[in-house]
């Protein structure tokens, strides 16, 4: 069985996170969702759990407080696309769906990336690389 990972993100209002990705065109599993939490489906394996801050806050460690991520770097989240198009598309789409610029595009030829942050300030980078340049 492959691995899989469930990335636990705080955010401010649940309904606003889960149009945004919606509007990007992912999907949220209903098994693992409720009124406070949003399973957001990135891929087979790969999952982000939205959680309402006072949710967030019944796993994290007492007396820690939840990083306002508009104001903190947290974390840095990467997803690979499949094609410069691709980052270009959901970036763009990011960017008119309430998301926010995180850094200027990098352009290596074989490598190209876009970033944004989300409605909570979550940074997000999505990343092509051409499959050739890690050959020979």
């Amino acid at each position: 069985m492959a691995r899989m990972i469930f990335v636990n993100l705080p955010v401010k209002d649940l309904a606003t996170s889960k149009s945004f990705w919606s509007k990007l065109g992912y999907s949220f599993n209903p098994q693992f969702s409720d009124e406070n939490t949003a399973c957001l489906v990135i891929s087979d394996t790969i999952f982000a759990m939205l959680m309402t801050e006072p949710r967030f806050k019944d796993f994290t460690a007492p007396g820690k407080e939840v990083a306002d991520a508009s104001k903190t770097s947290e974390v840095l989240l990467a997803l690979s696309a499949e094609s410069r198009e691709e980052v270009d598309r959901l970036a763009d789409t990011a960017l008119a769906s309430g998301g926010s610029p995180a850094a200027e595009a990098q352009d290596h030829g074989f490598m190209y990336g876009r970033s944004f942050t989300d409605p909570d300030g979550h940074h997000w980078e999505l990343a092509w690389m051409d499959p050739a340049a890690g050959e020979g």
